[in-house]
């Protein structure tokens, strides 16, 4: 049995020593205050969260994917940063996938013996034939999840490039990966409840890798999701209608005839009102700049200015 007590995660918290027998109020202000840790670790891993950025993007760019894999929080994190990509970008669901040891079942419930299990991490990605264009990113807060190791260790062999994310310091528990990410964010006020400040460093950690990862290639004109899926429901059409009566100053009626259309693709309907031209030929102008919406209405700018 591997002896875990020297991790950061797996250390007493001496500020949460006596919670129960606090106050509400005072358990209150003590995760408060505890969590106000966690924006400040990640900010100490900034060069290597950029590092890992930048092989997302090339991946992206290569038609690879980026495959989160992890086992409890870790994994169902890694899951709904995946499954939240396609209605926020319009990215194809095999773009960014998640992988939770335990499969489905264990996003519903707890399945704490699957991350025990190395080979099957290694499995999940022969299944999903992880391959040289592709990177894969390891969750494992504690820093020593099977699962999570087997996966890695895997997709190297395959080729792919590899990040590492835990909350643990590397000369405690060490991997070879392409990028290795450490959120030093400390004991928990539960003890080894990594679901506390690692999960809220992990979810800032995935909110930056994919978030960022998607405006590089294209999916965002200024700060406005100009990708959004607006086939997926109301609010998601009147958060479309709204971006094209903002960069265009349509009225809601024109914007929603034009949004029509352009086939519900915002940025379609954008550089066919801009550029004065019809679907097919906006199609043609966006795949002519991979999906970057700012060179094209830009170029309209600078020829207006010209004109002028």
């Amino acid at each position: 049995m591997q002896d875990r007590g020297h991790l950061l995660t797996e250390q007493r918290n001496p500020r949460s020593w006596h919670i129960d027998r606090m106050s509400i109020a005072e358990a209150v202000e003590l995760m408060n205050s505890e969590d106000a840790t966690v924006a400040p670790a990640v900010a100490a891993a900034r060069d290597d969260i950029c590092r890992a950025i930048e092989l997302v993007v090339a991946a992206f760019q290569a038609g690879g994917r980026l495959i989160y894999v992890g086992a409890g929080t870790s994994g169902r994190l890694g899951v709904l940063d995946a499954a939240e990509c396609p209605p926020t970008f319009l990215s194809p669901p095999r773009m960014v996938r998640g992988v939770i040891a335990g499969g489905w079942k264990a996003l519903r419930r707890a399945v704490e013996g699957a991350e025990d299990h190395p080979e099957d991490g290694a499995a999940a990605m022969d299944k999903l034939k992880v391959g040289p264009r592709d990177v894969v990113m390891g969750i494992t807060t504690g820093g020593t999840t099977p699962f999570v190791h087997g996966a890695l260790a895997r997709a190297r062999d395959r080729g792919a490039r590899t990040i590492f994310f835990g909350c643990v310091a590397e000369n405690h528990v060490s991997f070879p990966a392409d990028v290795s990410i450490r959120v030093l964010v400390g004991p928990e006020v539960i003890t080894g409840s990594t679901r506390l400040k690692a999960g809220t460093a992990t979810k800032m950690v995935l909110n930056m890798i994919s978030t960022i990862s998607m405006v590089r290639i294209g999916k965002v004109y200024q700060n406005l999701m100009v990708d959004v899926n607006t086939r997926a429901n109301r609010k998601l059409i009147d958060r479309g209608q709204r971006m094209i009566m903002t960069i265009t100053g349509l009225d809601r009626p024109a914007a929603a005839k034009l949004l029509e259309e352009a086939g519900g693709h915002v940025k379609t309907a954008l550089v066919m009102h801009c550029r004065k031209v019809d679907r097919a030929a906006a199609r043609r102008l966006l795949a002519a700049h991979r999906g970057h919406l700012a060179p094209i209405l830009n170029a309209r700018t600078q020829n207006s200015d010209a004109q002028a």
